[in-house]
């Protein structure tokens, strides 16, 4: 990667402007709408992304409304995205810059950098895109196509990999056009399993040209099933028809934090050959539910709930609410 030279910059740029993919945060340099599209776009399919993007700025159009919003209003209108600390982040983000910059977002890189939850790419991507700042984003995508640009094999270590970042925008005069394009490269072309290398505009000067796996492929897999540990929990479901059902808050911290569900005991052992309801699959967990509708009232903190649209539930729990026909509690 080092010695790119402005011609491979230009044949890059060239390559973006023709076949750039329409996205409504392309379409805008306001850094509340960059901030909230790159957070949303962490771990998250673009596909996914896009009708929750559009109605985000329906419920909170600037990053006042944002700071002044109740938590679980924020929850709710991130609800489907998953990874719900990204949304408490974004308030608490929000927060700080009213109070601290009377709402102006920074205009800095530090100052990006120190807001909760924005970490050095996404901090990266608001100062180029919206400041025209000369900082490298280095989001999955684009670490995949330095590493076979530079046939570099896939343990190399990210200090190493912003320096090529950097080396390589410092090329360009047009810093956000160059992240885009990169970001836009590896998402499209330069394919985690199946790179189009025919296509690409940096062929002529890519190391890895046409022999991706022989040089630095994919890393070698592990068992994903290893990973992911088996919990099992019972969820209590105490429904009335004059009162709703039951719903209490998570606390904060750990999973679901937040996010309202029915009371759920979670070290249940079922009984012998017992199936659950519905398994939910998190990152590191794999959530066996097991219902169970309870007559008696509830014991704990909590509340009736009528309209369970109002409140920000998780995918799981609503999926089991579906199995029991509750979901449409309104």
């Amino acid at each position: 990667m080092t010695g790119l030279s402005s011609e491979q910059c230009r044949q890059l740029l060239d390559w973006y402007a023709l076949v750039a993919r329409v996205l409504p945060w392309r379409e805008t340099a306001d850094p509340y709408h960059i901030w909230i599209s790159e957070v949303m776009l962490q771990q998250t399919q673009v596909n996914t992304v896009l009708p929750r993007y559009l109605s985000w700025f329906n419920m909170f159009p600037d990053i006042q409304s944002l700071a002044d919003a109740p938590l679980d209003d924020v929850l709710k209108a991130w609800e489907g995205l998953g990874y719900y600390r990204r949304a408490r982040f974004l308030h608490a983000a929000a927060r700080k810059v009213v109070d601290e910059n009377n709402g102006d977002f920074p205009r800095q890189f530090d100052e990006i950098l120190s807001l909760p939850g924005v970490g050095r790419s996404t901090a990266g991507a608001i100062a180029s895109f919206c400041f025209s700042l000369s900082k490298p984003v280095l989001d999955g995508n684009v670490k995949r196509v330095l590493k076979r640009w530079s046939v570099t094999v896939n343990e190399m270590a990210d200090a190493k990999l912003w320096l090529l970042a950097q080396q390589a925008i410092d090329q360009s005069d047009q810093p956000a056009l160059w992240n885009q394009a990169m970001m836009e490269l590896g998402a499209t072309l330069c394919s985690a399993k199946s790179p189009k290398c025919g296509m690409c505009p940096l062929a002529d000067s890519c190391a890895s040209v046409g022999k991706v796996n022989e040089v630095c492929g994919n890393a070698p897999k592990t068992d994903k099933r290893s990973s992911v540990r088996d919990v099992h929990w019972q969820v209590k479901l105490y429904y009335q028809p004059e009162c709703g059902l039951w719903l209490e808050k998570r606390p904060d911290d750990g999973i679901w934090g937040g996010l309202w569900t029915p009371p759920i005991l979670e070290k249940y052992v079922p009984e012998q050959g017992a199936k659950p309801c519905y398994i939910h699959t998190l990152t590191h967990r794999r959530l066996h539910l097991y219902g169970e509708q309870i007559q008696q009232d509830p014991i704990g903190c909590g509340q009736w709930v009528k309209d369970i649209s109002k409140f920000a539930l998780p995918t799981g729990i609503y999926r089991l609410l579906q199995i029991y026909g509750l979901q449409m509690l309104e």
